[in-house]
């Protein structure tokens, strides 16, 4: 089978793999879509790896079920979750099933980037998820990140009425703005560097846009009545600074994005400690709960992902969805969506 091979953003190549063999309790599925996701392209997180096939983001059709399996058949459409945590430990009992050292060492094989992939017992058995009639695949393969803003904005407790700041309007972010306006907050405001982000925040749901270069505490106040914003959601790390400035008293940041190495939050003690009473929160991955619920999402409606689509290539354009997604504002991309079987 063909594979685009991952050496780094500058260099993911077209090989040849065999098609994994399956064993009792798993099952092969035919990618059919695949999206690239923002962290497939942290190349400091993967370099000392390479080279991987990368890809988490999936949806696909069922082709051969193992021994042991009778919940799944062949042709069944799917999306698989990449990651799935054991259930059964002192985290995923506290609700925390991010943590799991089960969740963290889970993952297909080969990856999203190829024409096919064995999903192993263990993801079989709290991992897949039947497409609607009514979901593409292209759609199915957003409910992997659609579950992770899903988990997001239920651990930072998002209410109805509540203001909320998006910091970074890619994709990543533009799920959050639509979710957070599905949810019902009050005013949902969304920050970018670039103008289409922007008018695109608004697309899906943002009441207000900010540029980057503006005083964004300031220009929050003049949106919020004078306040600034009861939940801020982190998109993109270099912006911590500016997400720390943008939080109301008693209000919570939500960091949703990584950083560069060794980044450390600058936040004055006694001024947390006498004043502000803010909540910080970081959210990872989706459980299997957040995945469907992000499916039930995708399939009303509720949330659009269909249109933040900017890109379909093929597996052998790989690389050109690299550069996509590692330079955006020179290519208007938001979202890239292979399609290994083309």
């Amino acid at each position: 089978m063909r594979v685009a091979m991952w050496y780094n953003n500058n260099d993911v190549r077209l090989e040849e793999m065999l098609i994994p063999q399956i064993g009792p309790g798993e099952l092969l599925v035919r990618v059919m879509a695949s999206g690239i996701c923002g962290s497939d392209a942290m190349e400091w997180y993967r370099i000392h790896r390479a080279p991987l096939v990368l890809g988490h983001e999936i949806a696909g059709e069922i082709v051969e079920v193992g021994d042991g399996v009778d919940h799944y058949k062949e042709g069944e459409r799917v999306t698989v979750a990449h990651h799935v945590p054991c259930n059964t430990c002192h985290y995923c009992l506290s609700g925390h099933h991010s943590v799991c050292e089960t969740l963290r060492h889970t993952n297909f094989d080969p990856g999203g980037f190829a024409e096919y992939i064995r999903v192993p017992a263990i993801n079989v058995d709290r991992g897949v998820f039947l497409l609607p009639d009514e979901v593409s695949f292209e759609e199915g393969a957003f409910t992997e990140p659609l579950a992770c803003v899903v988990r997001g904005q239920r651990l930072a407790r998002l209410a109805p009425g509540q203001s909320v700041f998006v910091v970074g309007s890619g994709m990543t972010g533009l799920l959050h703005v639509a979710l957070a306006r599905t949810l019902g907050a009050g005013r949902v405001v969304a920050m970018d560097t670039i103008p289409y982000r922007l008018e695109a925040a608004r697309q899906f749901g943002a009441d207000a846009v900010i540029p980057t270069e503006e005083d964004v505490p300031a220009r929050l106040r003049e949106l919020n009545d004078g306040r600034l914003a009861d939940l801020i959601i982190l998109c993109r790390g270099a912006w911590l600074t500016q997400a720390l400035e943008s939080v109301e008293r008693g209000g919570t940041v939500l960091i949703f994005a990584s950083t560069k190495q060794d980044v450390t939050i600058p936040i004055p003690v006694n001024e947390l400690f006498f004043r502000t009473e803010i909540t910080l929160i970081s959210a990872y991955a989706g459980p299997p709960v957040d995945s469907a619920a992000a499916l039930e999402l995708i399939r009303s409606r509720s949330v659009r992902v269909r249109e933040m689509i900017t890109h379909r290539l093929s597996l052998a354009e790989t690389g050109l969805g690299f550069q996509l997604v590692t330079h955006p504002k020179d290519h208007n991309s938001i979202k890239v969506i292979i399609e290994p079987q083309r």
